[in-house]
C-alpha cells in the first residue's frame, strides 16, 4: 500500500513537473502572433488555456515563472491574472507574488507596463494590492514628464484607476486640464504645446511623439530624420538605420557594438545579401563582440561544440514576427562559438557562411545531425522549429539511435532548443523523446536553457524543479527589496 502511494506520488510530481515545463516553454516562445504554421488566434486560444491551466492548478509555480527568461508578452499576462485572482491566494502568496510582479515590472519595456494598466482597468481591477504596485512602479519612473508627453493617455488611464496624484502640478494639468496654461516651465511639456504650430518645437520632443507632428507639418521624412537623430535612442537608430540610407539622412547611422545579440542578427538578417557583403568586417566584429558580452564568464568553456542551425524557409518565421527563427540561430552561432574551446556549426541548407544565411529550402535536420555527430562533440545543440521534412522523422530516429546504440553512456549530451511555439500541441515541437527540448527567445539566454532542459527530458521531479525556481526567484528578487501586502 505504502509502496503503491510512493509511486502514485511520483507520477504525480512527474505530471506536475511536465506541466510547469510545458507552461514555461510556452511562455517563452509564444506572443500571440501568427507563426509560419500557425494562425494567431490559435496561439491565443492556446495560451489562455496554459495561463488558466497553471494559475488554477499549481499557483506559486505560475508565479515563479516570472523570475525566468520568459518574453514580455506572457510575463504581462501572468501580472495580470495574479492581481485579478489575487482574493484566490493565501497570505504568503499575497507577499511573494506582490515582490515578483513589482520587480517585474521593473524589467519590462514602459509601454508594456501602461499597456498591462489599460487592461486593468478595462477588465475592473482595483484592489488595494493592484493600486499600491501602480503608485509604487509611477513613483519610481525616472521622468514623469517624458511619460506625461510619450505616453500620455496612457499614464492618464493609470492615474484615474489607481486614484494617484501627479508628482508635479504641471503634468496634472497636461494630462488633465490641457487648456488651464498658456505655456509650460517645464521645457519638455511646453515643446509639446508648441509643436502644434511650430516645425522647430517638434526636434525637442522623443522621435515616437514628433514623428506624428512631422507628418501634420509635412515635414519630408530625410530631412525630419536627419535633424531628430540627435533625440534617437540606440534601437531606434538601429531600427532606422536602413530606411534613414534611403531618405540621405546619415546622421542616424550608428556604431553597432553595444548592440543586443538577438536584436543585432535581426538587424543583419534584414540587410540586403550584398549589403552584408560589403559591410563584413564591421557586422562580423559587432555580432562577435555581442556574443563575447552574452558569454560572460562562461566563454571558452564548454569544449567541444556542434550546432546545427535551421535555415529552412520556415525561419522566416511570419509578417509578426519577420526572421524571428533565423535571428535566434544566427545568434547562437556566434554565442556558441563564443561559448566553445571548438566550435562548429552546420546550417540546414548547406551555407558555409553564415553571414549570409536566408530563410530558403527544406528542413534537412537528420542529415545535418549525422555531420554533426559525425566528430563525437561534447555538445551538440539543435536550434530549429522542430518540422524535420527531408526526409520527415530522420532526425528523431538519428538521435534515437545515437542516444540508445552508440551513445547510451551520454558521452555528447544532446539540446534541442525550439525559438517557435506549436499552439496544436501546446509546446515547441520536439524531435525525439530521448533529447531535451526547451523554448527560445533569445539567443542570449541559450546558455541558461540549456541548463534547464535537463528537467525536460521527463526524468527530474518537480522537487528538483522547484528547487530551482526557488534559487531563480531568490536571484531575481536580490535587487527589489520592496514587498506589497
Amino acid at each position: 500500500m505504502d509502496a503503491g502511494t510512493d509511486s502514485g506520488e511520483a507520477a504525480a510530481d512527474l505530471i506536475a513537473a511536465d506541466d510547469v515545463l510545458l507552461f514555461v516553454n510556452a511562455a517563452i516562445t509564444a506572443t500571440g502572433q501568427r507563426e509560419f504554421h500557425g494562425e494567431a488566434a490559435e496561439q491565443r486560444l492556446s495560451l489562455d488555456f496554459l495561463h488558466s491551466y497553471l494559475l488554477v492548478n499549481y499557483r506559486e509555480l505560475y508565479a515563479a515563472t516570472l523570475a525566468l527568461d520568459i518574453n514580455d508578452h506572457n510575463a504581462a499576462l501572468i501580472v495580470r491574472r495574479l492581481l485579478e485572482s489575487a482574493g484566490e491566494a493565501t497570505a504568503a502568496e499575497r507577499r511573494t507574488e506582490g515582490r515578483l510582479i513589482a520587480r517585474r515590472l521593473e524589467v519590462l519595456p514602459p509601454q508594456r507596463v501602461y499597456r498591462l494598466f489599460g487592461a486593468l482597468r478595462s477588465a475592473k481591477v482595483n484592489n488595494r494590492r493592484t493600486r499600491a504596485i501602480m503608485r509604487d512602479w509611477l513613483a519610481a519612473r525616472p521622468d514623469q514628464e517624458l511619460d506625461a508627453v510619450k505616453y500620455r493617455g496612457a499614464l492618464r488611464t493609470a492615474l484615474r484607476h489607481a486614484h494617484l496624484p501627479t508628482a508635479e502640478p504641471e503634468v496634472g494639468d497636461f494630462l488633465f486640464r490641457i487648456k488651464r496654461r498658456p505655456h509650460y516651465r517645464a521645457p519638455l511639456l511646453d515643446a509639446w504645446r508648441r509643436a502644434h504650430y511650430e516645425q522647430a518645437a517638434l526636434y525637442q520632443l522623443p522621435y515616437t511623439v514628433a514623428e506624428g507632428f512631422a507628418a501634420k507639418h509635412g515635414v519630408p521624412r530625410g530631412e525630419f530624420l536627419e535633424r531628430i537623430a540627435p533625440r534617437l535612442t540606440r534601437l531606434e537608430r538601429l531600427r532606422l538605420q536602413s530606411s534613414a540610407a534611403g531618405h540621405g539622412a546619415d546622421a542616424v547611422r550608428t556604431e553597432l557594438t553595444g548592440m543586443p545579440l538577438t536584436r543585432l542578427a535581426s538587424y543583419v538578417l534584414g540587410l540586403p545579401i550584398d549589403e552584408r557583403v560589403a559591410r563584413r568586417d564591421e557586422l562580423t566584429r559587432a555580432l562577435r563582440a555581442a556574443a563575447a558580452r552574452a558569454a560572460g564568464p562562461r566563454r571558452g568553456s564548454w569544449g567541444t561544440v556542434a550546432a546545427v542551425l535551421d535555415d529552412s524557409f520556415s525561419s522566416y518565421g511570419s509578417g509578426a514576427k519577420r526572421r524571428r527563427p533565423l535571428a535566434a540561430a544566427l545568434g547562437a552561432h556566434y554565442l556558441l562559438a563564443a561559448l566553445a574551446g571548438e566550435y562548429r556549426g552546420y546550417w540546414t541548407s548547406g551555407q558555409q557562411d553564415p553571414l549570409l544565411v536566408r530563410p530558403s529550402g527544406p528542413t534537412p535536420l537528420g542529415r545535418r545531425i549525422l555531420d554533426a555527430l559525425d566528430g563525437a562533440p561534447q555538445r551538440l545543440v539543435i536550434v530549429s522549429d522542430g518540422w524535420d521534412n527531408a526526409p520527415p522523422g530522420l532526425a528523431g530516429e538519428v538521435l534515437r539511435i545515437w542516444r540508445t546504440r552508440l551513445d547510451p553512456q551520454h558521452r555528447t549530451s544532446v539540446v534541442h532548443l525550439n525559438p517557435v511555439y506549436d499552439a496544436e500541441d501546446f509546446d515547441v515541437r520536439r524531435l525525439a523523446p530521448s533529447v531535451p527540448t526547451a523554448g527560445l527567445r533569445d539567443a542570449e539566454d541559450l546558455p541558461v536553457l540549456a541548463e534547464f532542459a535537463q528537467f525536460a527530458e521527463g526524468r527530474t521531479g518537480l522537487a528538483e524543479l522547484r528547487a530551482h525556481l526557488a534559487a531563480r526567484v531568490a536571484a531575481f528578487l536580490a535587487q527589489s527589496p520592496r514587498e506589497h501586502r
